[in-house]
């Protein structure tokens, strides 16, 4: 039997690396699963999304019948060892199921994309320092709400800038040493860049000159 049950182990270890859901009979079935943040662009789509990786086991009916009618027996002892209070329990019977636990935040290994639980991922945040040179004027949004130097935000949130140069004069963006594509539009110069995964740094220039009275938190 030994020899037996170390075979199935090795067969059940290797079908579920391959992606398969591997029954076990009389118990239930096992498989691989993840827990990953979900995107919604497939160019997004990166290793370090998934936050765990998971054994899941969907137990037979039989099973949970069993653990259902089973009874179960509360005992409290004293410091002395005497039993002080003895329950056996009336409850419903209710077993859990994991298998539909999380649905949406399980991802099978061999499956594209993926899915998270709401709350389950809890995102890095990185400082993102804002410099500015020239004497234009720049602001820098995320979702419409105004972005100060030294605010932490998630990998890839989209910051937006907006910058009014100097009269006749081209400005540029760069975030850690990138240049940022800017767009000009009746004299107001727009574009945008994904927060990279690290602490980085936005660099404006509005035009000639410097803007000694310019403070970044403003």
């Amino acid at each position: 039997m030994k020899a037996c049950w170390d075979a199935a182990g090795e067969v059940i270890k290797a079908w579920a690396t391959e992606g398969h859901s591997v029954a076990l009979p009389g118990l239930g079935s096992m498989r691989f699963g993840l827990r990953a943040k979900s995107v919604a662009k497939v160019e997004d789509v990166k290793t370090s999304l998934i936050s765990t990786r998971r054994i899941i086991f969907t137990p037979t009916q039989d099973l949970k019948d069993e653990l259902a009618n089973t009874s179960i027996q509360i005992t409290c002892y004293d410091r002395n060892g005497d039993v002080v209070k003895r329950v056996t329990s009336a409850d419903a019977g209710t077993v859990e199921d994991n298998d539909n636990e999380n649905t949406n935040s399980e991802s099978e290994q061999g499956q594209q994309g993926s899915q998270s639980q709401q709350g389950q991922q809890t995102a890095s945040t990185y400082a993102l320092t804002i410099s500015r040179t020239g004497v234009g004027s720049a602001t820098v949004t995320k979702d419409g709400n105004a972005v100060t130097s030294g605010t932490s935000l998630n990998e890839d949130d989209e910051v937006e800038i907006s910058i009014t140069p100097a009269e006749g004069q081209v400005p540029t963006a760069t975030v850690n040493g990138s240049e940022i594509e800017l767009t000009e539009d009746n004299g107001v110069y727009t574009g945008s860049f994904a927060m990279p995964g690290q602490a980085s740094t936005l660099i404006i220039n509005t035009g000639e000159g410097e803007d000694d009275d310019y403070d970044p938190n403003a």
